[in-house]
């Protein structure tokens, strides 16, 4: 993704490689300071995973109404708005039944499909987003309801992070955390080059991003681990409170922003064979991976 020419930082959080790229190399100390600090700010306002987190505060309220910061209004807002644009395909409310499936600590530290048979499987249809209420800051979360906000959280913390370093820097800046990536300011010429591709040897291609595109990539391959009844992975169908059948390996959206594109993506692994088809009503540049290795683009992929 960086010429040599470009500043890089690499290191490991939330379970995902962050990767941060500037066209000044110069620039690159203030943009990992800015980045590092914002995806803790992030990460302290809404980890499931942390008894400290805000998000974690919001659970123990017994459905009781409570303030909470401008952060974590923002990113559940965030999360309730791409429930609503995709008719609740991505639902925050998923978080009991992911907890259930065995996903209730950070992914590090559980056992890949080797292990942990152990899993427990109580599994049952995820309450509905609609039920989870904010205004202005103030937010009620239903008794019972544990939110998941880890997809859209990662991906407006990509966008925040890109358009942070390029206001306070001036450089062009390529922020990728996992799958999701945002880029912000001036682009190098003939923009940033990605390569999509779901592992080494698999089909792959390279697509440019002009400055201020972003691209998000789904999977159902890449945070897996077994239960009692098999490989789970980690995107669920919250109709059913179980993992979305594998029809896609793999699917990659490109949009004007890392959240829009992280929307359309978990939200087509969830639709399963109907997603080409709604991708490319919604007019979405984007590439899907079936589990047989086959590619299947809608126009305007490769980019």
């Amino acid at each position: 993704m960086a010429a040599l020419e470009h500043g890089a930082a690499q290191w490991e959080t939330w379970s995902t490689t962050v990767r941060l790229v500037v066209t000044d190399p110069a620039a690159l100390p203030e943009a990992e300071e800015l980045v590092r600090a914002e995806l803790a700010a992030v990460d302290l306002a809404c980890s499931r995973f942390r008894d400290d987190s805000e998000l974690h505060h919001v659970h123990q309220t017994a459905g009781r109404p409570v303030e909470v910061s401008e952060l974590l209004a923002e990113l559940v807002a965030v999360a309730l708005r791409a429930a609503r644009d995709t008719g609740g395909d991505v639902d925050p409310t998923v978080g009991a039944a992911i907890a259930d499936l065995g996903y209730d600590r950070d992914f590090a530290e559980i056992d890949a499909p080797a292990g942990n048979s152990g899993t427990r499987l109580i599994v049952y249809p995820t309450a509905n987003w609609r039920h989870v209420r904010l205004r202005g800051r103030r937010l009620t979360v239903p008794p019972g309801v544990t939110l998941d906000l880890g997809a859209t959280a990662k991906a407006w913390a990509a966008d925040r992070c890109a358009r942070l370093v390029a206001a306070a820097t001036g450089a062009g800046v390529l922020v990728s955390l996992g799958g999701d990536i945002a880029t912000a300011g001036p682009a190098p010429a003939g923009g940033w080059r990605v390569l999509v591709q779901d592992r080494p040897g698999e089909p792959g291609c390279t697509v440019r991003l002009p400055g201020g595109a972003a691209l998000a990539s789904s999977s159902t391959i890449s945070r897996q681990w077994l239960g009692p009844h098999g490989v789970l992975h980690h995107i669920l169908d919250p109709r059913t409170g179980m993992p979305a059948p594998r029809v896609w390996r793999t699917v990659s959206v490109a949009a004007r922003s890392c959240v829009h594109a992280n929307t359309l993506s978990t939200a087509a692994v969830v639709r399963g064979r109907a997603a080409h088809g709604w991708l490319a009503r919604q007019g979405a540049p984007a590439r899907l991976v079936s589990q047989r290795r086959q590619v299947y683009a809608t126009t305007g992929w490769p980019l």
